[in-house]
């Protein structure tokens, strides 16, 4: 546990010991970041120091530093008050750091680096000055940078050869060189080697030596063959003993050099030849081969005559000691033996010969065979004919004079041999025969001929004389390219200089003629490039299936020859599609204005998208982000429909958000915005709102002046525009004298037109009809107004039973009137028509009357909220019963005075 634990606070935590007040001892790991504590120089060397526990009599502070930065300074931060030593932003590589001065110590005037040779401990080493003079002293700092295991072996080349001859016993060692390298020491250096694949006839074994240098050995387990495999190629691995391991590699050749285990052999036993009495010096009679599966000089062979052979025989033939070739080397006479057995040994190094018996047959002959004598037309080296290609018909050769050296015989000749050749003989002469073409030459078809020329006596002699003759190419084949039309695809937005393909045109002619070179024709687009030599076809740009599907154009094979030959292909290149293309709306944003109530699944609009790319990149899905439980959309026709009818007074507009995705991998998506608005329709007749009920009623003061606002008829619709615009109008009146009341046909305010007399004591109902404008038909609600003009209230069962009758009322069917005007002339119509009233009724009065009634009716005015506010508590709603207590404590009155 105490190694673990100090394992892990190593790198953060420094030991300091020291044999003397002048030297410390430090260790840490190599690669720390800035600022990591090394040691504490103060405390170690039991200083004390300005923050520590001052003495009796006042102390200078001490001062730490270094005497010099030198090579070791860079690594290290010397706090001058403190002395405590940290790492630099200069990392520490041990590596790098002590290598370069393995086995020796740099000084750097008060910092050094010092190493073993061993690379096993490294130093780095400070000379610190501590100041003042009091406690002056010259300090030597040891800092040993411990090794991570931070480099991976590697070899030093990256192919490593090794040749282990084909008879090494099973154990052979042998060491590789070149042995993986590790900077690191220690366990972090090289341990161990492995094979990647053994072929089961090697391992790796590691051998150290004095130094720790680790060797790696191949033995050889298995026995090896080179005629069977010549080379085995592996890999090499080195592996370190850090944790984690971290590992090298190299590929390791190993050849099987050959020894001379194999002999050379004849595939005959024998050989039977036969040669005419009369052959001439150099004849060739045979020739003999031996194989020997060694290679190089273990396969030299050379070939020789046994013992057994008789010397006439070697003197009359000649056997070549390198190819085995025998040649007659004397002249066949009478006393010549007709038979010799001719044993031929082919010699190998350290083998036992191999033997081979020719049997050369002579058979003598008393004449002398014919004479075929040419004379070359057509150009001839060393009994080659040279003919172009494409000579005429009949184009001369040669001429042969055949004729018997004895003139005893006579001599006829034929032509032996396939071409288009003719020998024939040439009259008047009788001896004289001329060789001649049949038919035009071609080279492509075949280069070499090879005919005789037999001429034979009438004993049966026969003499052959071999003619070759060697077609010369000329330029009359163009390129032909291995299709005429090339068909090529390639995806679009591909990287620039793609390879698009490789043209391939052959030239049946020879040498510079049958070189073929390539040209893009005058339409090829400037972007596409031909290799001139390799036909390799690129395009340098990145090409767009949206800007262009198709291109066509025309590509030149074009030879070396003089007049050059060409022919031309047609190369066509579809781009195929990819989906880079994100579906696009007509529009951003879709406004529609649709009428309220509009039936379910009607059709509100129609989505317009595209998507530039093709196939199933180009289909488009359309679906309703938000509100796809009232809206739905045709994908097809992208027809926005709503699923239920659509209320305006409900809500009025709609926004919704239509997201696109298109059928590609992955799918690209765009998104609108979709704005329907509801047109409103004349679908909600006018809600009244005050009265609250047909049977409440209100009191009304027989002493209520004309003019005075008696209630107001309050309704609200929910619809917009002219289809909420309110009109009141009383269609139906019942009472003592219903004409006294009037109402207003814009506000519904009802007021009192003429005085009251004692006659019109009673209940009064007022049936009032609320309308809107609505267009095409205006709708409308009706409410009964009732009023009840008496002094009190005392009996309160009978109005109610007066209100439960039916009331017999006849309808006034009159359109109310009402004129849009500015709000400012309405509040003075307002506020002038009490005063027109009152003068009217009081115009015999005297003008201090009509100015006091003025003056009232300005007071008045100013007391309306209040009288509203009055009046308003005097309804009476139909189930409710009338409070009297309240009544009493609160009489309710409707009175100008």
């Amino acid at each position: 546990h105490l190694l673990l634990f100090l394992l892990f606070v190593g790198p953060f935590n420094c030991f300091a010991s020291y044999s003397r007040a002048t030297e410390l001892f430090y260790s840490l790991n190599e690669g720390l970041p800035a600022g990591v504590l090394i040691g504490s120089l103060a405390r170690d060397l039991r200083l004390s120091t300005a923050g520590g526990q001052r003495p009796a009599a006042p102390q200078p502070p001490l001062s730490f530093t270094l005497a010099s930065r030198g090579l070791g300074g860079q690594y290290v931060q010397l706090d001058n008050r403190s002395g405590e030593l940290h790492t630099s932003a200069v990392e520490i590589d041990r590596e790098a750091l002590c290598m370069e001065s393995s086995g020796a110590t740099v000084f750097g005037g008060a910092a050094a680096v010092s190493s073993s040779p061993s690379s096993e401990s490294c130093l780095l080493l400070l000379d610190v000055l501590v100041l003042p003079q009091e406690y002056f002293r010259l300090v030597k700092v040891k800092i040993a940078i411990r090794d991570v295991n931070d480099n991976a072996p590697h070899f030093p080349v990256p192919h490593i050869r090794l040749s282990v001859p084909e008879n090494a016993p099973v154990n052979t060692r042998l060491a590789i060189e070149h042995p993986a390298l590790d900077p690191d020491v220690g366990t972090n250096g090289v341990q161990t080697y492995r094979l990647q694949d053994n072929y089961g006839v090697f391992t790796l074994d590691v051998e150290e030596n004095e130094s720790g240098e680790r060797t790696p050995y191949l033995i050889v387990m298995g026995s090896l063959d080179r005629e069977t495999r010549e080379e085995y190629v592996t890999v090499i691995i080195a592996e370190d003993g850090g944790t984690p391991p971290l590992v090298g590699s190299a590929t390791l050749t190993i050849g099987i050099s050959d020894i001379n285990d194999n002999c050379p052999q004849f595939s005959d036993s024998q050989l039977n030849v036969t040669l005419y009495g009369n052959s001439s010096l150099g004849t060739h009679v045979a020739t003999v081969h031996a194989v020997d599966m060694d290679l190089g000089s273990n396969a030299q062979i050379t070939y020789s005559y046994s013992q057994k052979v008789p010397q006439p025989s070697r003197d009359l033939f000649h056997l070549d000691e390198s190819t085995g070739t025998i040649t007659l080397s004397s002249k066949v006479d009478g006393d010549t033996p007709r038979l010799h057995r001719l044993i031929i040994l082919g010699n190998g190094p350290g083998c036992i010969p191999a033997v081979i018996t020719v049997l050369v047959t002579i058979i003598k002959v008393m004449m002398r065979p014919p004479e075929v004598v040419p004379r070359f037309i057509a150009n001839e080296a060393e009994g080659v004919v040279y003919l172009k290609e494409l000579e005429p018909i009949n184009t001369p050769i040669a001429f042969f004079t055949i004729k018997d050296p004895d003139e005893k015989y006579k001599v006829n000749c034929y032509l032996d041999g396939d071409g288009p050749f003719r020998l024939s003989p040439y009259k008047p002469y009788n001896n004289e025969y001329l060789l001649e073409t049949t038919k035009p030459l071609d080279y492509e078809t075949q280069q070499l001929y090879e005919i005789s020329v037999v001429a034979w006596n009438s004993e049966g002699f026969h003499v052959n004389r071999i003619i070759k003759v060697q077609v010369l190419d000329d330029n009359d084949n163009s390129p032909v390219f291995s299709q005429q039309l090339i068909e090529l695809s390639i995806e679009e937005n591909n990287v620039p200089n793609a390879f698009l393909t490789k043209l391939h045109a052959t030239d049946a002619d020879s040498g510079e003629r049958g070189q073929v070179s390539y040209f893009l024709g005058p339409d090829a687009p400037s972007y596409f490039s031909l290799h001139k030599a390799t036909g390799v076809l690129t395009v340098s740009t990145q090409l767009d299936r949206e800007e262009k599907e198709k291109y066509r154009y025309t590509v030149k094979a074009v030879d070396s020859g003089f007049p050059p030959r060409e022919s031309i292909a047609t190369v066509t290149i579809t781009v195929l599609d990819k989906n880079d293309n994100s579906p696009r709306f007509i529009n951003k944003d879709f406004s529609f204005f649709v009428p309220e109530n509009f039936p379910g699944f009607g059709e509100i609009g129609v989505i317009s998208v595209t998507d530039a790319d093709a196939g199933q990149n180009g289909w488009v899905a359309l679906s309703v982000l938000n509100g796809s439980d009232i809206f739905v959309i045709d994908t097809g026709k992208g027809v926005l429909r709503a699923k239920v009818s659509l209320d305006r007074e409900q809500q009025s507009s709609y926004v919704l958000w239509i997201e696109a995705v298109d059928g590609g991998d992955p799918a690209l998506s765009s998104t609108a915005k979709i704005t329907i608005l509801l047109l409103d329709i004349n679908d909600n007749p006018p809600l009244v709102l005050f009265p609250q009920s047909n049977m409440s009623y209100l009191l009304v003061l027989p002493s209520t002046l004309p003019g005075s606002p008696i209630t107001e008829v309050y309704a609200v619709d929910k619809d917009t525009g002219m289809n909420a615009v309110i009109a009141y109008s009383i269609i139906g009146r019942r009472g003592p004298r219903p004409e006294s009341f009037r109402i207003d046909p814009k506000t519904g305010n009802i007021t009192l037109e003429e005085s009251l007399m004692q006659n019109d004591y009673g209940l009064y109902r007022l049936l009032v009809k609320v309308s809107d404008h609505g267009y095409p038909e205006p709708l409308h609600s009706t409410v009964m107004v009732n009023l009840f003009v008496n002094d009190t209230v005392s009996n309160e069962s009978y109005i109610e039973s007066l209100l439960r009758k039916e009331p017999d009322i006849s309808i006034e069917e009159k359109q109310p009137q009402i004129s849009i005007e500015p709000a400012h002339k309405k509040m003075e119509s307002a506020s002038c028509m009490p005063t027109l009233v009152a003068l009217s009724i009081i115009s015999l009065g005297s003008i201090a009357l009509v100015t006091g009634m003025g003056i009232y009716i300005c007071l008045r005015k100013e007391k309306k909220h209040h009288r509203a506010d009055e009046n308003m508590e005097v309804q009476m709603p139909l189930n409710g019963r009338l409070n009297l207590h309240m009544l009493e404590k609160k009489p309710m009155e409707i009175s100008n005075i």
